[in-house]
């Protein structure tokens, strides 16, 4: 499968090319995770948050422990890893979208997976820098278990030390499935009619940037939460990007 990027017409070859070729924080220098700072945020219409888990009161030790079961480690989340405003939680979220719709904020760093009746299940993203970013409706078009990975030519070009990682695989030059690569646990495949939007949801090898504009435009979540959210997205389900707050500006502003 092709590397995650936002593709966005308007921006230009050029503007693709960079994509192509940063839509990963492979990895960051020792020192590099971001901590957290202050209390959480409240949530919306002062609803109490719940961590969201189907029946039992668990801690979030238990939703983000180890997964057993899977064909590569899914270990523990270190929880002092994520700023707790972005674990997984129950929310009041009153909108008119159906039940099983993703609808994605990156301005906020929200998922939001629409339950009915004004509750959601809202799981902490990390997204696309500014530059980067990507906004409208699409389907998930497919699902992959630990996906491989396929760099763009460019991104190889760029960065020839990459070729010590990949290898030949099926469809070219990649990186299997599995505990390091990019794409995490999951990914689902978003698409707009019968076009590929290469623009994807997946996991990621970086938890500590949840909650930060990091990536080329795609959407990662914490292992057991995109893990989660595969289990309970079929295959074409409706995805809303919203677009955030300075890409409407610059969009109303456009001469």
């Amino acid at each position: 499968m092709t590397l995650c990027i936002a593709a966005i017409a308007a921006l230009g070859a050029e503007r693709a090319s960079a994509q192509a070729q940063t839509c990963f924080l492979f990895f960051c220098p020792p020192g590099a995770q971001p901590g957290w700072q202050g209390a959480p945020a409240p949530d919306r219409q002062g609803e109490p948050n719940r961590p969201s888990f189907s029946g039992g009161d668990f801690s979030y030790s238990t939703i983000y422990a180890a997964r057993s079961g899977e064909p590569f480690p899914v270990p523990a989340l270190r929880l002092s890893e994520v700023d707790p405003t972005y674990l997984r939680k129950s929310v009041y979220y009153p909108t008119d979208e159906p039940p099983g719709t993703i609808v994605i904020d990156p301005q906020a760093h929200f998922l939001y997976l629409v339950e009915g009746g004004g509750r959601a299940i809202r799981y902490g993203v990390g997204v696309g820098r500014s530059g980067f970013e990507w906004s409208g409706v699409a389907t998930v078009h497919n699902k992959q278990e630990w996906p491989d990975w396929y760099p763009p030519k460019e991104m190889l070009d760029r960065q020839p030390e990459l070729r010590k990682v990949m290898s030949e695989l099926q469809s070219g030059i990649g990186m299997h499935g599995g505990p390091g690569n990019p794409l995490g646990a999951r990914a689902l495949y978003l698409w707009q009619g019968n076009k590929d939007t290469l623009y994807r949801i997946h996991g990621t090898v970086e938890p500590w940037t949840i909650g930060k504009s990091v990536s080329s435009g795609c959407i990662r979540m914490i292992n057991q939460d995109v893990i989660d959210l595969y289990q309970r997205t079929p295959v074409g389900a409706r995805v809303v990007v919203l677009p955030s707050r300075a890409r409407a500006a610059a969009t109303a502003f456009r001469p």
